[in-house]
């Protein structure tokens, strides 16, 4: 079986709602039809509904059990108003609050922060930014952490690993390293990975010198002392991360070497061209990004997706959904 077929029969049971900004997508609406009609959670999509219809029609979608939802009139606006300007704390008046959530994705966002939807998935249409800026704002980063990052799963029948940070942060330092590698560690357990952390380099142990390596180093020494937790190495090259017979040759006794299945890179350049040959040529599917470190739910497509990738995305969104639901419930108990 898939992953994806196991993750159908997890999430199927919680109903997780699950918000689409993009509604005249046919993409959207798609993917849309597909989890209300296969029972697997309930989509919101934004949009105004003759719209939304229209585009159902022209594809031959099936969306008459589908919620559509038009923010220019949805009854309870004054309530998300209120909520904003009340997030904001003063730095947006209730007049500027309402002219904003004619945006999609503050809309959506703001259904997501008042309990009205459980994650949201835009990209479709929408830059990286348009869907990061409102999580931000509203949802905002996990106390423990200081900014986001974008993670991708990358998924061969039942294959699993995390890469990271692929999409957000141009130029980390270490220590947004060292938080990257925390967070795509929490990605890969939700997935059920024991995660294996790689700090990727050019070098392994100091076979290379330089500022680059140093910054890796560096990264994961601080990853060591604030997560002690964490089963992770590094510097280390890939092969040496993944290959059990050139870890043999390259390192004596490492927890990770020829092992790793989360792998952490230096930069988003080497994050994005390494998620994306792994793409290609290795027929992986890569879903995501995932932005890490959100207080809930918040998931980035690519504007070259097509619906397949956000029928998974919103079916990834669910299971981040359980995990935090679970965490909270943990707090309360404590």
């Amino acid at each position: 079986m898939s992953f994806f077929y196991d993750a159908e029969r997890i999430i199927r049971k919680y109903q997780h709602r699950i918000v689409l900004p993009e509604g005249t997508d046919k993409r959207i609406v798609g993917a849309a039809s597909r989890l209300k009609n296969n029972n697997l959670l309930e989509p919101i999509v934004l949009g105004k509904p003759e719209e939304v219809q229209r585009v159902a029609d022209e594809n031959g979608f099936d969306i008459s059990r589908v919620q559509v939802i038009d923010p220019l009139t949805y009854p309870e606006i004054d309530d998300l108003v209120k909520a904003f300007v009340e997030r904001r704390k003063g730095k947006i008046t209730e007049e500027e609050a309402r002219e904003t959530l004619k945006d999609e994705n503050y809309f959506g966002t703001l259904l997501v922060y008042t309990g009205r939807a459980d994650g949201l998935v835009s990209g479709a249409i929408h830059t990286t930014a348009a869907t990061v800026k409102p999580a931000l704002q509203i949802i905002k980063v996990n106390p423990m952490y200081s900014k986001v990052s974008g993670g991708y799963l990358l998924i061969r029948d039942k294959e699993l690993y995390v890469f990271g940070d692929c999409a957000i942060n141009i130029e980390p330092t270490s220590e947004d390293l060292a938080e990257i590698a925390k967070q795509s560690a929490e990605t890969a357990k939700n997935y059920g990975l024991d995660p294996k952390i790689a700090m990727l380099s050019y070098s392994t142990k100091g076979s290379g010198k330089g500022e680059l390596v140093d910054k890796v180093r560096h990264g994961f020494e601080i990853a060591k002392e604030k997560y002690p937790e964490l089963v992770i190495d590094g510097e280390l090259q890939f092969d040496a991360a993944f290959v059990p017979e050139v870890a043999a040759k390259k390192l004596g006794d490492s927890p990770v070497a020829g092992k790793a299945n989360v792998f952490i890179f230096p930069d988003i350049q080497a994050g994005n061209i390494g998620y994306k040959m792994v793409q290609r040529l290795g027929n992986f599917e890569a879903i995501g990004p995932i932005l890490q470190g959100l207080n809930a739910p918040v998931n980035d497509l690519s504007r070259g997706c097509n619906e397949e990738d956000v029928y998974k995305l919103c079916i990834i969104s669910s299971m981040e959904a359980i995990k935090i639901t679970e965490e909270r419930q943990r707090k309360n108990n404590a």
